[in-house]
Parts: structure tokens; sequence; C-alpha cells
């Protein structure tokens, strides 16, 4: 059996990205969880969409806010987060998330099993050369049991009054 070190993660520690207006802070990778899971913080600028309306094939997300208030839909189900709730996305279902009020929110994001952050480094390795044409991120996504319905976002911008980019 591996033995994994102690670790503290300070709140200015990990790698932070940004996806258009999402961000991604890695915490602690599928890796150093030997799989079970993997840990990000999302945050989010005042009424911003997080995603487009997407599923995946082979992971659960629980999505707990820590700051701010989170949005979410959940199939045909609009859910509404504030600090210290916690919002289960489980895989196979469409869903998507935003910030839904006027001052930052920020999101820790649980992903189980572990892995799918690589996902968003791969995402944000080939961001460095512009924005990815749609084919290659879906192409990316299918890669990792996720797919994307890029049509819908400008429904969801318009239906929750938020912003995409």
């Amino acid at each position: 059996m591996q033995t994994v070190a102690p670790r503290v993660l300070g709140p200015n520690h990990g790698e932070t990205v940004h996806l258009l207006a999402l961000g991604v802070r890695f915490m602690i990778d599928g890796e150093t969880t030997g799989g079970a899971f993997s840990l990000v913080e999302h945050p989010l600028p005042p009424r911003a969409l997080g995603a487009p309306l997407h599923t995946h094939r082979n992971e659960d997300e629980y999505s707990y806010v820590l700051e701010g208030r989170m949005g979410a839909l959940l199939g045909d189900d609009v859910v509404y987060a504030e600090a210290g709730d916690l919002v289960h996305k489980p895989r196979d279902q469409w869903h998507t998330f935003w910030n839904a009020g006027d001052e930052p929110c920020r999101i820790l994001e649980i992903i189980a099993p572990g892995g799918f952050e690589n996902f968003f480094d791969e995402l944000v390795d080939a961001s460095l050369a512009g924005a990815p044409e749609p084919e290659w991120l879906a192409a990316l996504g299918a890669r990792y049991g996720l797919e994307f319905d890029f049509e819908s976002i400008p429904g969801l911008c318009e239906r929750f009054g938020v912003t995409f980019g």
C-alpha cells in the first residue's frame, strides 16, 4: 500500500488557470487520492456561466459553495445554492452552473472518481494558442466521457441573465 505524506494546501497555493470566466485552482488530483476523487476550486465572477450544458459519463460532481450564490440546471430542475450548500451533479445528467449573484462566487468541486482534472489541463494547454475549435473541444471531451451542447449557451445566458466568455 502506498503512503502519501501529509499535505497542507494554503489559500494561495495550487496552480490556478482560467477558462474564459471560469477559474480552476487545482487542489488535489486523482493520482494523489489513488483515483478516488479530485478537488478543484472554481471562482466565478458575478453573473457568469461556468460551462455550456454538458454531461459526464464517468464522474459525479459535488459543488460546495464557499461564497456567493451558485445556480445550476440539473436535467430540468433549476437549483440555487448559497455558501455552505452542497449540490450533487450526478453522472449521465445534463447540467450546467453559473454565478447567480452580483458578487464573486467560489465553489469547491469534488469530482469522483479522480482523473477528470486532466481535462482542464489539456484544455488550458490548447488554449494558449488561441480559442480551440469546437470540433477539437468535442473530441477532447469525448476522450474524457464528456459531451457538450454548445448551442445551449445563448439560451442559458438569456434565461439566467448571465454571460459566457
